[in-house]
């Protein structure tokens, strides 16, 4: 598996956090038995060891369903509780599709372009906070796509500056950097940092001003409340992935550095894309010209190499990237990584040397040998 964003191979300490909570955290959290306050308590210890990995405090983390419904109730409840102010949301160009949506669906949506690299102009980001209309600020810690690092603490300044809040995405970085350390509504995911699907992190800070536009629960942000062992096996996987982190990282970055070079040297016609130095550890995108991203993606399944191709959040649909179209970037015949710990240097090796041989063969398949 070269490719897990969202969906990484469970970490050996959620399996193992899971299998006890199934016995001990069954209960509904909310009743008075002592098997529902074992869970209560169960729940808060998840809560607490989630925010330590944040850097958030324990009463500002909540649970929701997953990654996609953070970021949808963040947008939906600030815009809503902030509509006297106004009801747009200035965002990046090539921000998670949920947010775009999200925005959409709230008010209106404004976006920031971003440069050949995928980076938003922070500049030109704090210039248009100040307008007047603006609900919420939204800007991804890191690329899930590409890899790009965005200047988070440089736009949450003018934000606060603005009196506007900050929603960062993290979803691709928590677990594999240091987490941001500016935003007003920071949302995570599980499943990318080797924690079970179907639960999301959404931190809220108490100053953020919001109403949801959502019938009243005792779980404010995701009624019905979720699962204690799925919350407390996500809090145990980020406690075992941030702390071989910087070993994972190291090693991520390395083969990564070797991807990027030896695609750009070994395969004709490719646009290696991203940040070289400013980035994830484990993310990594180039597209082919003459080659079908759909055909690639099946010719090197075929080959025992599991990858994407097109948006990181769309690519159900093989859809062309939103973000490569943002950079100005060829969107066709799109490989996108996304590197496991588990993944060996042998693993790197053997994906570069296949990789030349499968883009001829589909340049062939398709008639385009020798443009």
């Amino acid at each position: 598996m070269l490719e897990v964003a969202g969906h990484a191979p469970w970490h050996p300490a959620a399996r193992e956090a899971f299998a006890a909570l199934v016995e001990q955290g069954w209960a509904d959290p909310r009743r008075l038995s002592s098997e529902g306050r074992r869970a209560r308590l169960l729940l808060e210890a998840a809560r607490e060891s989630l925010a330590a990995g944040l850097g958030a405090r324990t009463e500002e983390v909540h649970l929701t369903g997953s990654h996609t419904q953070s970021l949808h109730a963040a947008v939906r409840a600030v815009v809503r509780g902030r509509r006297r102010t106004g009801t747009t949301v200035l965002a990046s160009a090539v921000e998670r599709a949920a947010v775009l949506a999200g925005a959409r669906f709230a008010g209106e949506l404004e976006t920031v372009d971003v440069d050949a690299v995928g980076r938003v102009d922070a500049a030109a980001m704090a210039q248009r906070l100040v307008a007047p209309g603006i609900a919420l600020a939204a800007l991804q810690h890191a690329n899930g796509e590409v890899g790009t690092l965005q200047p988070v603490d440089e736009v949450g300044e003018a934000a606060r500056a603005a009196g506007v809040p900050l929603l960062v995405d993290a979803g691709a970085s928590t677990g594999h950097v240091a987490p941001p350390g500016t935003w007003d509504l920071l949302a995570a995911d599980p499943g990318d940092w080797g924690g079970p699907s179907g639960i999301g992190v959404l931190a809220v800070r108490p100053r953020v001003r919001w109403s949801p536009d959502w019938p009243e629960d005792e779980d404010v942000w995701h009624p019905g409340g979720v699962s204690v062992p799925a919350a407390f096996a996500a809090a145990a996987a980020l406690d075992a992935a941030l702390a071989d982190r910087r070993e994972a990282e190291v090693r991520r970055r390395r083969q990564v550095a070797v991807i990027r070079e030896r695609v750009g040297a070994e395969v004709p016609d490719v646009d290696v894309v991203g940040d070289p130095d400013a980035r994830l550890p484990h993310v990594l995108t180039f597209s082919c010209l003459y080659a079908d991203g759909e055909a690639l993606t099946t010719a090197l399944d075929r080959a025992g190499f599991a990858v994407a191709s097109g948006s990181a959040c769309t690519s159900g649909a093989d859809e062309p990237s939103h973000v490569l179209a943002a950079m100005g970037a060829l969107t066709h015949g799109n490989v996108r990584l996304a590197l496991h710990r588990s993944v060996t240097d042998d693993d790197v090796d053997r994906f570069c040397a296949t990789l030349p041989g499968v883009v001829a063969e589909v340049r062939d398949m398709l008639g385009a040998h020798g443009l």
